[in-house]
């Protein structure tokens, strides 16, 4: 098994690559680190889509990271055509910092600007030895964990908070047991990497942790690609993961790409996109497809940021900022 992540990510750069001839159009996507492979396969279809639309063939650039370094790219130049990340506040600093895009971007599209979205949840190693079913399981002195660093990566805060979701569920009004159970949580963790994919590779190739916690759509690609090496455990109550995308209006203009940016957002949203992202494990909003993917996904009860922590300028400067919640509960253990 050793090696196959990189060896499937090797498969997904030699699928988008193209061929040494030039393309009559170009865009860039920045994107989060573990949307690799979705990229790679919506690239091939959105290359077909636009040459029947339009008679032009395209050459489709990607950059990954982590979306909040992404973000950070983009505002010290990267001229990226288009953003589609995993958290809002990564694209709300593209107004705030950089000016680049509007302040009402996310009423641009439907969704709020999320063509997708998901949730976390767990993998585990085969036969689940340490029984974990739910977040209480995660905080037991005998199991270690694996997840991004909420410092560097949406995906990680969005675990952050779904344990704390959970804990407001669990102890109610109890700041001192939720605050309790959050460092206890942080205190398990053996790696926190800077981003999912990153993740991924320690718990999965260097076989680090009891359970790695990142996106319900990573976990199960994993499990679809790995067999029966691990499983996958959904929680009850977990965090509504919403996937934003936007076009960089500054430069697409300069570019020359703003039709071409705008329709490679908007295609997302069609029946044969959302039936692509389904296909790789994202809970999408297209009823139809939603309805032919109704046994893969479990119902639970996702909360929202608002829920959750008031919003997200609030859940940053509560939890994130330096010196905030984040950094108090993991001295506190």
């Amino acid at each position: 098994m050793k090696h196959l992540l990189k060896g499937f990510a090797l498969g997904a750069a030699l699928l988008s690559a193209q061929p040494a001839l030039a393309a009559d159009r170009e865009l860039l996507n920045t994107s989060y680190d573990i949307a690799r492979e979705l990229f790679a396969a919506y690239n091939v279809e959105f290359k077909k889509h636009w040459q029947e639309k339009t008679g032009e063939t395209l050459e489709v650039n990607q950059s990954h990271a982590g979306s909040s370094k992404q973000a950070q790219a983009i505002i010290q130049g990267l001229k990226a055509d288009v953003a589609t990340f995993n958290q809002v506040t990564d694209i709300d600093i593209l107004h705030e910092r950089g000016n680049l895009i509007p302040e009402n971007w996310a009423e641009r599209l439907p969704n709020n600007s999320s063509p997708y979205y998901s949730t976390m949840a767990f993998l585990v190693r085969k036969d689940n030895p340490k029984n974990i079913q739910n977040w209480d399981d995660l905080v037991r002195e005998d199991v270690a964990l694996v997840m991004p660093n909420p410092k560097t990566s949406g995906n990680g805060r969005y675990t952050y908070l779904a344990a704390l979701g959970y804990a407001q569920d669990t102890f109610g009004d109890d700041q001192d047991k939720v605050d309790q159970f959050l460092a206890d949580f942080l205190g398990q963790v053996r790696v926190f990497d800077s981003g999912g994919r990153g993740a991924t590779t320690t718990f999965v190739e260097r076989g680090i942790g009891d359970a790695l916690l990142t996106f319900e759509s990573e976990v199960l690609n994993l499990a679809d690609r790995l067999g029966d090496e691990y499983e996958v455990v959904t929680p009850n109550v977990s965090f509504l993961a919403e996937f934003p995308v936007t076009w960089i209006d500054d430069y697409v203009r300069q570019n020359g790409t703003e039709e071409l940016a705008k329709e490679y957002l908007t295609h997302l949203y069609s029946e044969e996109s959302q039936r692509l992202l389904a296909g790789f494990n994202y809970r999408v909003h297209n009823e139809v497809v939603k309805a032919e993917n109704a046994d893969r996904f479990k119902e639970l009860k996702l909360k929202s940021i608002d829920e959750i922590a008031g919003g997200w300028e609030n859940a940053m400067k509560v939890h994130f900022i330096s010196g905030g919640k984040l950094d108090q509960l993991q001295r506190r253990r």
